[in-house]
């Protein structure tokens, strides 16, 4: 076998046996783009997860904890507000039914962004209103509509939503998820106002 051959071959197997190391949680993107994934926190998960869950475009929905210093956080451990975790939404999206943008202002219909760490009679920094980013371009997306959000004047008060690098999001125990589906008319403090926010500026 020539050397040139050879080099090819110990390409390939390098190529193959590289690992590429994700955030903990974190969704690659598939079939050229058609999967992407948000990280939302906006109060309780239950009643995100509810409405979210129903959007046409979103594919899949899961319930965990993301922003915090605990690894495995547990839902005892950040109640107690102690762990620096937010209640959070994994959102795995096909991009071409359903925008990042287009998510972000429906985020901003379904929960109020101008109450720091309260959502409803929620009160604690794990209910605070957060978008976890994955990458750059979801980071310019955010800041745009976090603008547009203020520049509407529909909410009375400044948008206080935090927007974080995504680090990890750990799954919430499986009594969580779905939680509306399992406990039809239990608590939630969510729910769309028909606000007009300046999407189609």
């Amino acid at each position: 076998m020539k050397t040139s051959g050879k080099l090819l071959l110990v390409c390939a197997a390098l190529l193959a046996a590289t690992t590429f190391i994700l955030p903990i949680g974190a969704t690659t993107m598939t079939d050229q783009g058609k999967q992407q994934t948000a990280y939302l926190a906006g109060g309780c998960f239950w009643g995100m997860e509810e409405l979210v869950r129903e959007m046409p475009g979103v594919l899949q929905t899961e319930v965990g904890y993301s922003g915090g210093n605990t690894p495995n956080a547990r839902y005892e451990q950040v109640s107690s507000g102690k762990t620096g975790h937010a209640e959070s939404l994994k959102v795995v999206f096909d991009p071409q039914r359903l925008s990042y943008r287009h998510l972000l202002f429906e985020f901003f219909r379904m929960h109020n962004p101008t109450t720091r760490n309260q959502q409803g009679n929620d009160v604690g920094t794990q209910y605070r209103s957060a978008i976890f980013y994955v990458n750059e371009e979801q980071k310019r997306v955010a800041a745009e509509v976090i603008r547009t959000v203020d520049a509407s004047g529909q909410w009375k008060a400044r948008v206080v939503t935090e927007m974080v690098p995504f680090k990890e999001f750990f799954r919430a125990e499986e009594y969580h998820q779905k939680y509306l589906v399992k406990n039809r008319g239990g608590y939630t403090c969510h729910y769309m106002r028909g606000f007009d926010l300046g999407e189609t500026k």
